[in-house]
Parts: C-alpha cells; sequence; structure tokens
C-alpha cells in the first residue's frame, strides 16, 4: 500500500542528487518579491478601474477587505487575477467598477501602495494573468551557494519544476487537506473540531485558549477567546452553539469559498501525491497518459509514445496529474491503474470526489511539470547580511516555493 503524501515537506525532489544552498527564504518580507505578469494590458478606458497595488505582509483577501472598506464597497467587488500570501512583498492588479480613479490615487493605507491607476472594460476575474515573476533571497546560504544554485536551476530549466502545489495550499497548520477529508466522508464533527479544537504547536497564546477550551467542550468560552479577528471560527462556533452541537448543520455557516478550498485541499493532495510517484520520469510521457500542450493548455490522450515523447523533451507538452472530479477527463493504461490506486490507498472512491456538501466538484488535468523560464543568480550583500538572490519566472498556479526547496534542501523551506 502506497502512502497518500500529506505533508509538503515530504515531498521527493527533481534534484535530489545535487546538494541544496541551505539558508532560508522570507526570513524578512522583502527577502520575497512577487510581480504579477497580466495576461492583457489595460486599454485606459472603460468603467473598471484598474489600481496596481504593492502590498507587504497582508494576504490578496486582506489587501481587497481593506482597499474596499476604504472606498465604501464590498469586498466581492474587489476583482483580482492570482491570490498572494501575506508573507512578501506583491505587486499585483486590482479593480473596482465605477469608482473614481482620483479617489483610488488618494488613498494611504497601511502596508498597501498604490501604484498606479488606469481603466479598462472588464473586472479582472481569478487566472487573468500570464504568471508571475519571483525575486527570493536566501539567507545564511553555504559559501558556496551561487556555484550548487547555478546546477539546480539548469537541471529545473531543462526538465521543468515539479508543479507541486506548495504548503500555501494546505493553510497556516497543514491541515486544510485534513479538514477535507473529515468533509468527504461526511464527519462533520471531526471537521469542526479540527477548525475549532486539536491545538498543536504551532498554536500559542488566545488561539491556543480558544482551541483548549472548545476541545474540553467549552464552546462560548472558545468563541470569546477567538475574538474578532478570526472571524470564521468564530461564526463557526456561534453556529454550533445556535444549532445544539449539530456540527453538520452549524457547517454550513462556514462561508462556500472556504468550504470549497478545504475539498480542493484534498484534490491537491492526492495531485501531489501522484506528482512525487513519477517525479523521477515527470518530463516522459506515458501510453495512456493525457498530455498538456503548454503553448494552448489542451489536453489529448497519449496515443503513440514514439511520436510524443519528442515533444515532451522539447517542453511542448507534459504528462499531467488528476484533480479529481465529475469532470476530469480520465487516462488509461498503466496512468490511470496508478491514480486510481492513489485514490484508494487515501480511501476515497471516484464517486466521493466528485460532488460533497451540496457543491460540484468539476476536477481538471494540471501538467505534472511547469517551464522555469530566465533565471537569474547572484550573491550580493545589504545592511542584514550576505545573500543569494535568485530570480525566475513560473506560469500562474505554479509555487515559488518549489523551487527555493530544490535549491535549499532545508527543513525549513
Amino acid at each position: 500500500m502506497h502512502k497518500t503524501v500529506s505533508s509538503v515537506a515530504e515531498l521527493p525532489y527533481l534534484t535530489a542528487h545535487l546538494p541544496g544552498i541551505g539558508g532560508a527564504i522570507k526570513r524578512y518580507n522583502e527577502d520575497f518579491v512577487v510581480d504579477e505578469l497580466p495576461r492583457y494590458e489595460a486599454s485606459g478606458a472603460g468603467t473598471h478601474t484598474y489600481l496596481r497595488i504593492e502590498k507587504s505582509g497582508v494576504t490578496t483577501l486582506d489587501a481587497n477587505r481593506i482597499i474596499a472598506d476604504a472606498l465604501g464597497k464590498h469586498p466581492r467587488d474587489v476583482g483580482y487575477a492570482g491570490m498572494k500570501d501575506a508573507h512578501g512583498v506583491t505587486r499585483q492588479w486590482l479593480s473596482l467598477e465605477h469608482v473614481d480613479p482620483a479617489r483610488v490615487e488618494a488613498l494611504s493605507l497601511n502596508r498597501i501602495r498604490i501604484l498606479s491607476v488606469t481603466r479598462h472594460t472588464n473586472k479582472i476575474k481569478l487566472g487573468h494573468l500570464s504568471g508571475n515573476r519571483f525575486d527570493i533571497k536566501v539567507r545564511d546560504a553555504l559559501p558556496n551557494a551561487a556555484s550548487r544554485a547555478g546546477d539546480i536551476v539548469s537541471i529545473l530549466v531543462q526538465r521543468g519544476v515539479p508543479n507541486y502545489f506548495g504548503p500555501q495550499r494546505f493553510g497556516a497548520r497543514g491541515d486544510n487537506a485534513a479538514i477535507g477529508r473529515a468533509v468527504l466522508r461526511g464527519d462533520f464533527d471531526d471537521a469542526v473540531a479540527l477548525m475549532l479544537g486539536r491545538p498543536t504547536d504551532q498554536d500559542h497564546g488566545h488561539v491556543r485558549a480558544a482551541r483548549e477550551a472548545f476541545d474540553v467542550g467549552d464552546v462560548e468560552r472558545s468563541v470569546e477567546l477567538w475574538g474578532r479577528g478570526f472571524r470564521e471560527q468564530s461564526r463557526l462556533g456561534r453556529a454550533l452553539i445556535s444549532e445544539r452541537g449539530n456540527a453538520k448543520r452549524a457547517w454550513r455557516s462556514v462561508p462556500h469559498t472556504l468550504r470549497k478550498l478545504y475539498v480542493s485541499a484534498v484534490q491537491s493532495e492526492l495531485f501531489n501525491t501522484v506528482l512525487a510517484e513519477r517525479i523521477e520520469a515527470l518530463d516522459s510521457v506515458e501510453l495512456g497518459d493525457i498530455a498538456y500542450k503548454h503553448a494552448n493548455g489542451a489536453c489529448f490522450h497519449v496515443e503513440n509514445v514514439d511520436a510524443e515523447q519528442p515533444r515532451s523533451l522539447a517542453f511542448e507538452i507534459s504528462p499531467t496529474g488528476p484533480l479529481f472530479g465529475q469532470r476530469m477527463t480520465e487516462p488509461s493504461g498503466r496512468p490511470a491503474e496508478m491514480e486510481a490506486r492513489v485514490l484508494a490507498d487515501a480511501g476515497f472512491a471516484r464517486e466521493e470526489i466528485r460532488a460533497v456538501d451540496g457543491s460540484k466538484l468539476d476536477g481538471a488535468r494540471r501538467p505534472l511539470r511547469v517551464p522555469l523560464r530566465d533565471p537569474e543568480i547572484e550573491t550580493g550583500h545589504d545592511d542584514r547580511g550576505l545573500f543569494v538572490r535568485v530570480s525566475f519566472t513560473l506560469p500562474s498556479g505554479a509555487y515559488a516555493t518549489t523551487v527555493s526547496r530544490e535549491l535549499c534542501k532545508t527543513a525549513a523551506d
């Protein structure tokens, strides 16, 4: 029986045969800079105001809320192309309809700068970006880090970056998939307990106290301890009280987007497990594979390996892995057998990953690798000490942390 890979730290490296550079990333926010690359340029005319922001230490959703509040709008009115977490400096485009650009330009916000403002004809939606440019400083790296980094980057350029879902996908405590698995099993008591109780070493202060109070059955005290800073936990706790302990009914108080995120984390975990099994040959297609065309995102069945493998080596196409769901294209042959085994080993039947909690799970295919473009490596020194700076571009949906963990090969990457 093969184990589902439940921790990103357990995932195998593509460059396991090469020593890492050591060190750590994200020591400071400004050590991890992300520039979103838009899919299209704004026209300068239209009812939608586009604003390019630079944020530091706040998530995209928090930035949306702060900006919406300042302009008297609802956060759902803010359009954005991609989600970025709080750790780092991010530059990205947002949009709001029927807002005076002058009001946007005049905003003065904590940890958010307005870099430029223009107009366009449509709202920015998720996926409206061609990729991201990353600029990462690795601190406390080994003395020969630049040379080692060059060797690793050469392999990643040639063979591709493993398209693992990064730790951000699985939440600050790494338990998003565990919550999702509980929901898929219909065990809402377990899902609620994971959200509100069961403290770990990562929980401190009032958060730990809130979780401990829940675990001993004092839900009212738990809600008080969560406070206003943890809206979802407080809301779920209050719902559990009003529903007299009925976890399934209380679960409906969790916003739909968050409920879907937990279940999608299960899809991501299963994809990572499949990729981990195929890591040694992630640039090779097999008979029965569903291959991905990097030029346009189209997928097709591999029926002739001899004809398609040269295209894979040229990075025109790549094998894909499963995001299980009702509309996912199924492979055949050995790839199908392996994916079925991964799903069975995780304790699920196909039907359980197609609809859950009132939501349909469409599913999709995801390439096992993505191209690493325009890499740059240099060493430098600033007022915080020596660093190795690594810059590169990845397509939308790929995680820079996958590149950094191949580079560093340290437990804290």
